[in-house]
């Protein structure tokens, strides 16, 4: 029997585009601008359950590695979890994060090809202003910012989409960003950027 879960909270990813990214829009099926797609992403989690493991106040990250269009497959991912968190609450976020539970998180168990494992180590995600600052001990040092809309109080936002991370997406662009590890040196800074709210789980269509 699969495990049920939940997580409610936000996340805010860095790819290598140098135009917002087009598979929001064309839900993977366009190519990334590049050619290839080079991203990392940090997580919040506020509320969180994965078959009674409370998962609420835990970070997590992403490193993703796309050799071309999102839809045809062949990632390379890593997870990366906050060392604070515990035992359970790791495996439960694994298993969600490699698409095995099924629910929002399903495609990553079709689309990753290869999985470079899960990584305990301390992760912080800030809010200072409207920046997101995602650290990454070792791997990753990223300041995110949304893009200011006309009237300079609100930002550019994507409402109503079927992008399977969220259907509202704050258009963003990263300052620094920065990911090394697993033979990578990444520099993404300047480049297309999202800061999403999170919904996500398996007891519920999307």
């Amino acid at each position: 029997m699969t495990e049920a879960w939940s997580i409610k909270g936000e996340m805010a990813l860095s790819c290598s585009c140098t135009l917002f990214c087009p598979c929001v829009l064309s839900l993977g099926d366009h190519p990334p601008t590049e050619g290839r797609c080079q991203t990392w992403a940090g997580v919040r989690i506020d509320e969180g359950r994965f078959d009674g493991v409370d998962l609420a106040g835990i970070n997590v990250g992403l490193m993703m590695d796309l050799p071309g269009i999102m839809s045809r497959g062949n990632w390379t991912a890593a997870l990366f979890v906050d060392d604070k968190a515990p035992i359970q609450a790791v495996k439960g976020l694994t298993r969600i994060f490699t698409g095995r539970v099924g629910g929002t998180t399903h495609l990553l168990s079709i689309l990753v090809g290869q999985f470079l494992g899960v990584h305990q180590v301390p992760i912080s995600y800030e809010t200072d202003g409207q920046t997101r600052r995602v650290r990454i001990e070792k791997y990753v040092e990223g300041d995110i910012t949304p893009v200011r809309g006309n009237d300079r109080d609100g930002n550019v936002v994507i409402r109503n989409s079927e992008y399977w991370i969220g259907p509202d997406v704050i258009v963003s662009k990263s300052g620094k960003s920065r990911f090394r590890g697993f033979g990578r040196n990444w520099n993404l800074g300047g480049r297309s950027a999202e800061i999403v709210k999170l919904d996500w789980g398996n007891e519920k269509s999307r």
